[in-house]
């Protein structure tokens, strides 16, 4: 397994510990669970900074988290899945060390009105995923 596939299997696994129905790039299903739904997008590992002596290749690699509640108490679902999300995240940055560092950047926030259903509150979250390697395909 590559290291980039090491990274995201390891943050999904950490990710699955949330209340909410965690999955990886997977479609939104037709329902979102009572708990919330997380969506773990692979992203794009961009285009490394590469070192010499020794070659080493480092990404800055973004991932993204699609958010959603829904109910008739989602902004508070939201804020609070949101910051279970931020606690899992910044207590291990390092994904036991496969990482350098995750950064997480703030919410963009929309609310979404599905006729005859309750509406939902969703939001894109960007993770960049800071890690170095040797091999620029690892």
């Amino acid at each position: 397994m590559s290291l980039r596939e090491t990274i995201l299997s390891t943050l999904y696994s950490q990710l699955s510990v949330l209340p909410a129905m965690v999955l990886r790039g997977d479609v939104m299903p037709e329902r979102v669970p009572r708990d919330g739904l997380v969506i773990l997008r692979d992203g794009e590992p961009g285009e490394p900074e590469v070192t010499v002596s020794p070659l080493m290749y480092h990404f800055r690699h973004r991932a993204e988290l699609e958010v959603i509640v829904q109910g008739g108490n989602r902004d508070a679902d939201f804020g609070s899945l949101c910051r279970t999300i931020g606690v899992l995240l910044f207590t291990d940055p390092t994904l036991n060390g496969l990482c350098d560092w995750i950064e997480a950047g703030a919410p963009r926030t929309v609310d979404l009105y599905v006729d005859g259903g309750a509406s939902l509150k969703a939001a894109e979250i960007a993770l960049t995923l800071h890690y170095s390697s040797s091999n620029p395909l690892a």
